[in-house]
């Protein structure tokens, strides 16, 4: 297994922060993959995966290069370079354009677990993936991003509080299925047969929530350390379709707070969620709680808000 040596120190430094690069990555490998993992997913390939196809019909390079990067079990290393705190997509996409060639083929090589195809022995690939993955950002993520950047902050703040309410190893452990604190200063962080890496003291320890289903980790040189990990899929997922009858009996606001209600969250969520005010969303809430459709309990410094019985029984009567 994959498996980090994490002082308490770092640990304690460490931050969630959001990355325009990392979702770029995270939708090219979902376009790659060619399937969703939720509706929402599937809706959002049906709009882009033939401008990507096409894109990559018209580059003879830029298929094997996706292919090649994306690897085995490990991602070429250029490909996708670890994003510094507050860097935007443009910062970060540069370091893949400056890449030295016979670096693009050495990491190429590392991933592939064996020699380069013919087609991708060639000076461009760091130019060539740059505009892959421009591609990728102008075309499919750039239009979404104030939604997406709601989400993925909505991530944090659910992260953030379960720190205080179980401390990091129950953060760690809600990551991925396969990401686990051990104790004694481990955290296992893939399912790969990795030597141990010891994160040193004063390193930077970043966690990236994304959108998409899809998870990884990267590192640079010995100071910055990412894991990439999918967003609770509550927050991820296009939000469900509100029924009619319900929208016209309680009004669409309201009717929209109640089936993602389905999930505890917080109003600092459900704000980021659905890009209401906090007034409004607070206002909603306790109309609902007035009804007997929603409860509200604390979690440690946090309240969040959930349907009760009833409110499950108004929804499926619905026809939720």
């Amino acid at each position: 297994m994959g498996l980090w040596q994490i002082d308490a120190d770092t640990l304690a430094r460490s931050r969630f922060v959001f990355s325009p690069f990392a979702e770029t990555f995270a939708s090219l490998r979902l376009l790659h993959a060619g399937t969703g993992a939720h509706p929402g997913e599937d809706a959002w390939l049906r709009d882009h995966l033939p401008g990507y196809r096409a894109h990559l019909a018209a580059d003879p390079v830029a298929g094997p290069l996706v292919e090649a990067a994306l690897g085995k079990s490990w991602i070429a290393d250029f490909f996708c370079p670890t994003s510094v705190v507050g860097e935007s997509f443009e910062g970060t996409v540069a370091r893949v354009r400056e890449t030295g060639a016979e670096q693009a083929r050495d990491d190429l090589r590392v991933s592939l677990k064996g020699p380069l195809p013919a087609v991708l022995d060639r000076d461009d690939l760091p130019e060539r993936a740059t505009v892959l993955l421009t591609h990728v950002w102008e075309r499919t993520v750039r239009p979404y991003w104030e939604r997406r950047r709601r989400v993925m902050e909505a991530d944090m703040v659910a992260r953030t509080a379960l720190v205080s309410r179980g401390g990091w190893a129950a953060v760690l452990d809600s990551l991925n299925p396969w990401t686990r604190w051990l104790g004694e200063s481990r955290f296992q962080v893939n399912r790969n047969a990795n030597p141990p890496r010891e994160i040193a003291a004063g390193a930077d320890l970043l966690f990236m929530p994304v959108t998409p289903r899809t998870s990884w980790v990267s590192w640079e040189g010995k100071e910055r350390y990412a894991v990439v990990y999918p967003c609770l899929g509550v927050l991820a997922e296009d939000r469900r379709p509100v029924p009619a009858g319900l929208e016209a009996l309680i009004g669409s606001a309201r009717a929209g707070l109640l089936v993602l209600l389905g999930t505890p969250l917080s109003t600092t969520q459900l704000v980021a969620v659905t890009g209401q005010a906090l007034g409004s969303v607070g206002r909603h809430l306790k109309v609902l709680r007035d009804a007997g459709l929603v409860e509200r309990r604390r979690a440690g410094r946090s309240v969040l808000y959930a349907r009760t019985a009833a409110g499950d029984v108004v929804l499926e009567a619905s026809g939720a």
